[in-house]
């Protein structure tokens, strides 16, 4: 190998070497702009500024949370007390008037607890009746056969 071919590999390498550096400082600078960026934050902060205001609305974020979530209990417990199930019998409890006029309705809540109200129509007037359901059952009073078929539509609906 004579000298003028190491030179001409030595030029090639030294070139090679060169672009090889301009592509490291090009990657440098870039590096260099983003951590700049990073430690500046939007508005001159330094990072640990910018952690820690992170961290408090975390904190702020997690205690909404929480406070969220008793709510949603709260609701859903009073959900379920109120009424929202309800059954209609329409029924002639007399020969002599036709229509179906007289009713029972059943309004109850998610444990079949509330009230069933139930009028009769006659040529003379009309009744309303209203008894306590608990459970499903009255207490105290009995219940009539339309009494019962509202209760049981009631109770059936599973839309609460």
């Amino acid at each position: 190998m004579n000298t003028q071919s190491i030179i001409y590999i030595l030029v090639g390498l030294v070139a090679l070497l060169l672009v090889w550096v301009i592509f490291l400082q090009a990657t440098l600078a870039g590096i260099r702009r983003r951590q700049k960026a990073l430690f500046q934050g939007k508005d001159g902060k330094n990072l640990e500024n910018v952690i820690l205001a992170q961290e408090k609305r975390l904190r702020k974020l997690e205690v909404q949370s929480e406070n969220q979530q008793q709510a949603t209990t709260t609701l859903d417990a009073l959900a379920k007390r109120s009424i929202h199930k309800t059954g209609l019998v329409r029924f002639n409890p007399f020969q002599d008037i036709g229509g179906d006029q007289s009713f029972s309705v059943a309004l109850l809540d998610d444990f079949d607890d509330g009230v069933v109200i139930s009028s009769l129509y006659s040529r003379d007037g009309m009744r309303v009746y209203a008894k306590a359901i608990n459970r499903g059952k009255s207490g105290k009073h009995p219940l009539t056969e339309e009494e019962v078929q509202a209760i049981k539509k009631a109770s059936l609906e599973k839309n609460g």
